[in-house]
């Protein structure tokens, strides 16, 4: 019974909870009825589980070499071949819970799934880090609206809503990380900026997704929306300050917390989402 904490540990629950719950919401907004809901929370959570069990699984030796014993891997919580298991159910489970949203939704959101495992294999380590970021998150809104009646793709704004906010929680995830990345070799775009320039790029794109969702929708933004948009701005500032001391993730935790503002401003979009 011990191995299932920890092999939840191993999933990278905070942003497995966090894109699962928004992409669900942002089906909600859509209009889709609840068995699309369960489709696409069903769907989206067996892809972040793929991601995280696979990053996990990859990363053993390294996550071991640099004494991250927060990663039940390499604490020796949990064995890598058992997370690598899990990857692989969890990954086969994704294809057909894909496809109950329809064959252009399923091949929109496991292209994005692919996206991340890219980068788990590859990219993280080049100057294209952030790329499989911006394109994953932007398929998510497409996955959305594609299961819709008469799949119409969702608008441009929330397509760069959503490469914006991808881009930024990369920047941000991995600001607690730059040293030990370093030394086993990871050179992603954020450790070439450095840790400076990738805290302003991180609150300056969340800033923007806010933005957009702001004045995106059609017509003029309500008290409500013009709320949010100031309480995103101030958890991000806070964010970034705290984030400045080593090894903090308050500004990746700040990136949650502003996406889950995000998210009540696409519920306030309504059904401008597929327009």
């Amino acid at each position: 019974m011990r191995l299932i904490p920890a092999l939840l540990r191993s999933c990278h629950p905070e942003p497995t909870l966090a894109v699962t719950a928004g992409v669900t919401a942002l089906a909600a907004a859509s209009g889709r009825p609840l068995p699309g809901l369960v489709a696409v929370a069903a769907a989206v959570l067996a892809g972040q589980l793929t991601t995280g069990w696979h990053n996990d699984w990859l990363d053993a030796e390294r996550d071991a070499a640099v004494g991250r014993t927060g990663k039940p891997v390499a604490a020796g919580a949990v064995s890598r071949s058992l997370v690598g298991r899990a990857a692989l159910i969890a990954g086969v489970s994704c294809v057909p819970l894909s496809f109950l949203s329809g064959w252009r939704a399923g091949l929109v959101h496991l292209a994005a799934v692919g996206c991340a495992l890219a980068y788990n294999v590859r990219l993280k380590a080049t100057p294209f880090s952030a790329l499989p970021y911006a394109l994953a998150f932007a398929a998510a809104p497409a996955f959305v609206t594609l299961g819709l009646p008469g799949s119409p793709w969702p608008p441009p704004w929330l397509l760069l809503a959503g490469a914006a906010l991808g881009t930024g929680a990369h920047f941000a995830n991995v600001l607690a990380d730059l040293e030990d990345d370093a030394a086993t070799g990871i050179s992603g775009l954020p450790h070439r900026l450095g840790r400076r320039a990738s805290e302003v790029i991180a609150a300056a794109l969340l800033g923007l997704v806010a933005v957009l969702l702001t004045f995106g929708p059609p017509g003029a933004p309500g008290p409500l929306a013009w709320g949010l948009l100031a309480a995103s701005a101030v958890v991000l500032a806070v964010g970034a300050l705290l984030g400045r001391h080593p090894g903090s993730r308050a500004l990746f935790r700040a990136v949650l917390v502003a996406a889950g503002a995000d998210v009540c401003l696409l519920l306030l979009s309504g059904s401008s989402l597929g327009a």
